[in-house]
């Protein structure tokens, strides 16, 4: 048997590769460039980079039958293992001790999911399904593991670019929200100090904080319980002082062996078949407009809180309600000490972005609740 009869399948994956393959495989290249040259939230954009390379390489059998992108999907995100994992990395990193301290920031991170729930009535108007709609517009929440754990329920088939859009648009969180903050508020306003004299939190109040939080929100809202529970679970061996190990691999190790399977097993459902159509571009067009009304609905309650308190609070404080822990807090502290050296926000910013984390779940919850049932 001569070489000439070997060479056809030698070349299989040459010679069946599409137009769609090589531009798929182009964009897991930008990926990944912006992941290494631009850090854009590198620790997920170069995994999901790498896992497109992968599913656009034709013949390779990874993502079909017993093939292991096939495998790890079953696992991780059919089961939503792998964004529950992630959650108890972040629940075991999150202080909640400034919103504890100024609850009146729960009304902020309310405030920055109002874009969840506008995307998801103008996605339904653009002819979305609801529950494509409603997955659509939890990409307002700009947190990842919770845009992957309503879609993979409510739509799978939009699942790839939903977490692209989700995690691309946490890492732009320091170009996109600046001009809005601008746009929406006076440089007076921006001046505002506000001085941080927090009331005391006791050890007790903050381990009692996630087992309540926990009982509440898994009663009141049953589909939430997962996400809830798993951040919960994540701030109690945090603040309990007694898994001190547990707490910091859950930090560590864990959250970041999930995060790079999570990120590989979605870039490998970034085939040119189901990421190339229509829909990837509104997806992201949705997610944008999403991520615009949480900042600004934000705002626009600080503004209204900065009347109501007589000028005492900071309406920046309001950009810091969505759920991109700690991106948005750390950019409404650098926004306020751009325009004075001596406006320390970070803290209360810090209140407002865990109350946004919080806040990001629950709709999550009510996302599911209320389009699960209408199914």
């Amino acid at each position: 048997m001569d070489f000439v009869q070997f060479l056809p399948e030698l070349l299989k994956g040459i010679t069946t590769l599409t137009l769609g393959n090589v531009l798929m495989i182009l964009v897991g290249g930008v990926l990944i460039a912006l992941a290494i040259i631009k850090k854009y939230e590198p620790i997920l954009l170069l995994p999901i980079g790498f896992g497109c390379l992968l599913a656009n390489i034709p013949q390779s059998g990874m993502t079909e039958g017993e093939g292991l992108f096939s495998l790890l999907y079953a696992v991780g995100i059919s089961t939503e293992l792998f964004p529950l994992l992630i959650f108890i990395g972040v629940g075991a990193m999150i202080d909640f001790s400034p919103l504890m301290a100024q609850p009146r920031m729960v009304l902020l991170g309310a405030a920055g999911q109002i874009g969840i729930f506008g995307t998801l009535i103008l996605a339904t108007l653009l002819g979305f399904p609801l529950n494509e709609a409603a997955s659509i517009g939890v990409i307002g929440a700009i947190d990842g593991p919770t845009s992957i754990f309503v879609s993979s329920q409510l739509a799978p088939r939009l699942l790839a670019p939903i977490a692209v859009a989700a995690y691309s648009y946490m890492s732009l969180v320091p170009i996109i929200q600046p001009p809005l903050m601008r746009l929406m508020t006076t440089k007076k306003e921006r001046r505002i100090r506000m001085v941080y004299a927090p009331r005391p939190v006791s050890r007790r109040a903050r381990i009692l904080f996630p087992v309540v939080i926990t009982l509440v929100v898994g009663l009141l809202m049953p589909p939430a319980l997962p996400l809830i529970s798993m951040l919960m679970l994540g701030n109690l061996m945090r603040e309990s002082g007694v898994v001190d190990g547990l707490s910091k691999s859950a930090q560590n190790e864990i959250a970041n062996v999930a995060t790079l399977f999570l990120g590989v097993t979605i870039g490998s459902t970034m085939s040119a078949s189901t990421f190339l159509v229509w829909d990837t571009l509104s997806i992201l067009v949705l997610g944008l407009v999403a991520f615009a009304l949480d900042t600004v609905a934000g705002l626009l309650l600080g503004k209204v809180m900065t009347v109501l308190s007589r000028g005492t609070i900071n309406p920046l404080l309001g950009a810091a309600g969505i759920s991109a822990f700690p991106m948005a807090g750390r950019l409404v502290a650098k926004m306020a000490q751009d325009e004075d050296l001596d406006n320390y926000l970070l803290m209360h910013a810090m209140g407002a972005n865990t109350a946004g984390q919080l806040a990001s779940v629950i709709a999550g919850g009510v996302l599911l609740a209320l389009v699960s049932g209408s199914l």
